[in-house]
């Protein structure tokens, strides 16, 4: 454990500290006489324009753990971890056909989750508590993961006291951002996520200038980067893709990009905007946040070309060390601190999702269906608070890798509600117990597929490596195309919701 600096640990706080305070004033942002509602405390209201949806989903969907882990991937195995930067460029089209149309159907229907639209569309109870038990799954471990890249980044960085005062300090962090999401509901992060884009952007972008700086410009680096992988050896540890590993890069994007925009976290983000089109324009905009993941993995290659020694295992300590290097205390505390602002924002909005979910889909549904909005909106405050605590309790009490599993299984879960909410927008061809059953196999062949092959996220079909959850999602697919014109023929009942449900509405 290297000596805490007071300079990295002041600059550190401040960072951390003015954010917090940020956080806590989020509530002074409400709407004058507003009733306590799910809809206010989940969605805002649904009152976020273009400015504040762009900042909002940039910051959830870029959490610290990918600013730690992405330029670790690149540092640990080469050009294969550059595939985020494809999945994040894929993603955007995607969200731009979808999330608005989805916003549109949600919004007309007063819908608060993805599962609300489920249950509607498919008139099918069933169904919308499988994506909705799905989307707290596979959220869950993602808060820990949220966790764990604050420590991992602040253990490298020398910022993390040795025993439980490390972890009351990171408690502490952690119970500051409970309360204001508490009080405030998606307010404290959508406040929080201006702070972390600004603070991200900047340092991300000084670090980089005084990194190629210091190692001779751009040039330099990724040759010297090219040198220290290849003398570590290995065919598939390259700055260079290697041809057998490019069903491997193509899967993961394309896998990576429909999962991500299931994610509970992402749709809350998109729900909460003011209107479709400017849910639009924020979209467009999010290729900028890519260009700063990119400046991350940047730095991946320059751990490489600096000589840093991460620990087997623990590559996403590179960059942090490199930082501790090369930069002045003061600095590299201000770096700490805005790698640690960049996971309150998506552990906020994911305790959100997750807490609006099963109060929408599993408590109002199934235990409590008289439940006034006022009702609805207390339970949701508790279930975020419990989320939290949870992770907390998860990210001490089990080992990392553990979480880092979860929360590979959550990807490919995730990514098996995609043909239910998906094609639900466009056509209403689908079965509903055709989707249910395409469900079950894709998730029980994900989950077994991953835990047979080591936890691994690609496996191999006849030596071609692919993404695990794309391969679950086309068993998936393959099932409820399969099952839909069978049940239809045995004269199964389809849904019999309104027509206003479905994606014939015009976003």
């Amino acid at each position: 454990m290297p000596m805490v600096d007071s300079a990295s640990t002041a600059a550190f706080t401040l960072v951390v500290a003015g954010t917090s305070l940020l956080a806590l004033a989020a509530r002074r942002f409400r709407v004058r006489d507003e009733l306590p509602t799910l809809d206010g405390w989940a969605l805002a209201g649904r009152q976020f324009g273009t400015v504040l949806t762009w900042f909002l989903l940039g910051g959830t969907i870029y959490t610290a753990y990918t600013y730690a882990a992405v330029p670790g991937l690149v540092y640990g195995v080469g050009a294969l971890g550059f595939f985020a930067l494809a999945y994040t460029v894929i993603v955007y089209p995607l969200a731009f056909v979808l999330l608005p149309r989805l916003w549109r159907v949600a919004k007309d229907n007063g819908h608060t989750t993805v599962a609300d639209y489920v249950r509607t569309r498919y008139d099918s109870p069933l169904l919308a508590l499988a994506v909705a038990l799905t989307g707290i799954l596979a959220t869950m471990p993602y808060i820990a993961l949220q966790l764990l890249g604050i420590r991992a980044v602040l253990l490298a960085g020398g910022l993390y006291p040795d025993g439980i005062a490390g972890d009351l300090t990171l408690v502490a962090v952690f119970a500051v951002l409970a309360g204001a999401t508490y009080r405030s509901g998606l307010r404290a992060p959508a406040v929080i996520s201006l702070a972390k884009g600004i603070l991200v952007a900047t340092t991300v972008v000084g670090i980089v200038v005084l990194v190629l700086d210091r190692l001779g410009g751009p040039q330099a680096v990724f040759r010297k980067a090219e040198d220290a992988i290849t003398a570590r050896g290995g065919p598939e540890t390259s700055l260079t893709l290697s041809p057998s590993l490019y069903a491997a890069y193509a899967t993961l994007a394309l896998g990576s990009a429909l999962a991500l925009l299931m994610y509970p976290h992402v749709l809350t983000a998109s729900f909460a905007a003011s209107s479709g089109d400017r849910l639009r324009k924020a979209i467009i905009g999010l290729p900028a946040w890519t260009a700063v993941l990119g400046l991350f993995a940047l730095l991946g290659v320059a751990a490489l070309a600096a000589g840093v020694h991460a620990r087997p295992g623990n590559a996403e300590a590179a960059v942090p060390l490199m930082v501790r290097e090369l930069a002045s205390p003061a600095a590299a505390g201000l770096v700490f601190g805005a790698l640690a602002v960049g996971a309150l924002v998506p552990a906020a909005v994911m305790s959100v999702g997750a807490a609006t979910l099963f109060v929408r889909n599993v408590y109002v549904e199934y235990f409590h269906p008289s439940a006034t909005p006022k009702h609805q909106a207390q339970v949701a405050r508790a279930v975020s608070l419990v989320a939290k605590f949870g992770a907390l309790a998860f990210a001490f009490g089990l080992p990392d890798q553990d979480a880092i599993n979860l929360q590979l299984l959550g990807g490919v879960w995730i990514l098996q509600t995609f043909p239910t909410v998906a094609l639900g927008l466009f056509t209403r061809w689908p079965h509903r117990g055709a989707l249910l059953a395409g469900w079950l196999v894709g998730m029980v062949a994900g989950t077994v597929l991953v835990a047979s092959g080591g936890f691994s996220s690609v496996v191999s079909f006849a030596g071609v490596h692919v993404y695990v959850a794309l391969a679950a999602l086309v068993l998936n697919l393959a099932v409820a195309a399969a099952l839909t014109p069978a049940l239809d023929r045995l004269g199964v009942a389809r849904e019999v919701g309104s027509g206003t449900a479905t994606g014939a509405v015009t976003p």
